[in-house]
């Protein structure tokens, strides 16, 4: 069992807590951006958005079809991104 007296493990211990803190408020507004597009846009303000016209057709339709689904494989590689630059930042990133 390990040795939890010591002062150089709450160190290691705070680094930890300070990234997955990180990691969740990535996630928290990754989250919140795709249910405003999927759910704010395409559903809830869809008839406000019925008289600007995109490809065709409304944005609201355009977002409940199309949009939110480019937005949630946008936040997919921005979250890679991000990722992988927190991992760097905190030392555990892959070599």
């Amino acid at each position: 069992m390990a040795d939890h007296t010591r002062g150089g493990g709450n160190a290691a211990e705070k680094s930890g807590e300070a990234y997955w803190k990180a990691n969740l408020r990535i996630i928290i507004i990754s989250l919140i951006i795709w249910a405003l597009c999927s759910f704010g846009f395409g559903i809830l303000l869809r008839p406000m958005l019925s008289g600007i016209m995109v490809g065709g057709s409304d944005l609201g339709f355009w977002f409940a079809q199309q949009g939110s689904i480019l937005v949630f494989l946008a936040l997919i590689f921005f979250y890679a991104f991000r990722m992988n630059k927190l991992d760097k930042e905190f030392g555990v990133d892959e070599e």
